[in-house]
C-alpha cells in the first residue's frame, strides 16, 4: 500500500506499474519518470507552479556535486537515531531528491527498511526526484494539502520549504518527529557580499509550535569552493537572491570564475506531543 491517498475522496491509494487507484475507482496516472500527480485543480494558482525548468536543473546540478553534503550526513545521521527498523518518512518539499535519496540510501545501509515518500508543487523538478530514488513515492502536492492519511508517518522532513504545521502535526503519529531546515544568519554570506552592496544576515528566531516539544537545534557549517562560473550561476538560480538582485550584482557575479562562501544552516527538531 502506498503511503498516498486519495486527494478526491482521502482513500488509501495502491501503486499499480502504471498509475495509482483507490478503491473509489479514482486513478492517477505514473509518469515515466516515476512521480504521479495528486494536486486538485483548486490548489493549483499557476499553469506550472514552484519551480521552472531551469531553476530545477540549477538545483539538480549544484547538489549533485555533493556542495551540501554537510547537511545531508547530518540529517541522514539524525532521522537514523530517531528511526525504528521500519519507518515511515515523508520529505515535504523534495524539491529534486538530493536529499530525499540520501536519507534513503542511509537507512537502507543501516539495515533498517523505509517506506519513503516526497512531495513537491514543481512537476519540472519532481522528474528528477524520481530519477534519483526509484524506491521513494514522489508526487506533485501542496504541503498544505499533504495526500497523506492522519497519523501516518513517523518522521517528517521540511528542507527550506513552505511551513504548513497543521498539516505536519496532521500526518505525524504521535510521538512522530518533525525536523525544519532553516538557512543561519551567515548562509552564504560571501555571494551576498558580491550581489549587494549592503547585504544583511539572514533572521534566526526559535518558534515553539503547539502540540510539539522543540528538541533540539543542529547547526550545520562550512565552507565551499566553486571552481566555476557554471557552478556559481547553478547556486545563484536556485537561491531567491536570483529574482531580486539588483542588475550590477548580477552582472559582478558573473565575472567571478571561483567563489568561496558560507554554508551555514539550522536543522530544528520537534516531536509530537503523545
Amino acid at each position: 500500500m502506498s503511503l498516498f491517498r486519495c486527494p478526491v475522496c482521502a482513500a488509501p491509494l495502491t501503486r499499480e506499474e502504471s498509475a495509482y487507484r483507490c478503491g473509489a475507482g479514482h486513478n492517477f496516472d505514473i509518469s515515466k519518470e516515476g512521480y504521479t500527480y495528486l494536486l486538485p485543480p483548486n490548489q493549483k494558482h499557476s499553469a506550472a507552479p514552484g519551480d521552472d525548468k531551469g531553476m530545477a536543473a540549477a538545483r539538480r546540478d549544484f547538489l549533485s556535486k555533493e556542495y551540501y553534503r554537510p547537511l545531508l550526513n547530518t540529517l541522514s545521521s539524525h532521522i537514523l537515531a530517531l528511526s525504528g527498523d521500519s519507518p515511515d518518512i515523508l520529505d515535504a518539499g523534495c524539491g529534486e531528491g538530493y536529499y530525499t535519496a540520501g536519507i534513503y540510501q542511509a537507512l537502507v545501509d543501516a539495515g533498517k527498511t523505509p517506506r519513503m515518500a516526497g512531495i513537491d508543487i514543481s512537476k519540472f523538478i519532481l522528474r528528477y526526484a524520481a530519477k534519483r530514488a526509484k524506491n521513494v513515492e514522489f508526487a506533485v502536492a501542496s504541503c498544505y494539502h499533504l495526500p497523506l492519511a492522519d497519523q501516518s508517518v513517523d518522521i517528517l522532513l521540511n528542507c527550506f520549504s513552505p511551513l504548513a504545521i497543521d498539516e505536519i502535526w496532521r500526518v505525524l503519529r504521535p510521538g512522530g518527529h518533525f525536523l525544519y531546515v532553516v538557512p543561519a544568519a551567515n548562509h552564504l554570506w560571501e555571494l551576498k557580499q558580491v550581489l549587494y552592496d549592503n547585504p544583511y544576515p539572514n533572521e534566526e528566531k526559535e518558534t515553539p509550535y503547539e502540540g510539539f516539544t522543540y528538541d533540539a537545534i543542529l547547526p550545520v557549517e562550512d565552507t565551499i569552493t566553486l571552481p566555476s562560473q557554471a557552478d556559481i550561476h547553478a547556486l545563484f538560480q536556485m537561491t531567491p537572491y536570483y529574482w531580486k538582485t539588483p542588475k550590477a550584482g548580477s552582472e559582478r557575479l558573473a565575472a567571478l570564475h571561483e567563489l568561496t562562501t558560507r554554508i551555514s544552516f539550522r536543522v530544528h527538531v520537534f516531536t509530537k506531543k503523545v
